[in-house]
């Protein structure tokens, strides 16, 4: 895996929320290093006037950690997507996030992120994000998981429905 394309056959977001433009490295249920360039086309930068301060083009640091998170994902489904079961990829917590500088159009994130363990459909992992030679984040653990998606139960017709501030009326209904 490394080219765009086997990126978008694995994550399942896409534009504007696929973060990830290549994969550099893989080294399955260890380690994978990717990179995402940031660009002044991002949608993050349309509402800013032309004589926007320079400091306001920083890249948001929620869509650096996004795209961090879409990278664990990468190292932990493999070169595979996860199998048709209705289940959802989620963030579901970071701890010890540092970070050390910002990220400016023009620049290019280098994700390296270590597997540090999966727990069921839970996955742990830790790394860093480097723009050159400048480490601009740390994160001491990421914690995804996959869980399935609940589909509302429908009450059979004329059944009261399951939630007390759900009404349902079959009223004129054949």
């Amino acid at each position: 895996m490394g080219e765009h394309n086997e990126i978008r056959a694995v994550l399942p977001q896409r534009h504007p929320m696929l973060l990830v433009d290549r994969v550099l490295a893989l080294e399955p249920g260890r380690s994978i290093r990717t990179v995402k360039l940031v660009s002044a086309t991002e949608p993050c930068y349309a509402d800013l006037p032309e004589s926007a301060e320079p400091w306001r083009f920083a890249y948001p640091r929620s869509l650096l950690i996004e795209s961090f998170g879409q990278s664990a994902a990468l190292l932990w489904l493999g070169d595979s997507p996860p199998p048709d079961d209705d289940g959802v990829l989620m963030f579901a917590g970071a701890r010890d996030w540092h970070f050390a500088g910002s990220a400016y159009p023009g620049d290019v994130l280098r994700h390296e992120v270590h597997l540090d363990s999966v727990v069921a459909d839970t996955a742990f992992a830790h790394g860093e994000t480097w723009i050159g030679d400048r480490r601009v984040a740390t994160v001491g653990t990421l914690i995804a998981t996959r869980r399935p998606v609940a589909r509302p139960a429908v009450p059979p017709s004329g059944v009261a429905h399951p939630h007390p501030m759900v009404s349902v009326s079959t009223e004129g209904q054949r």
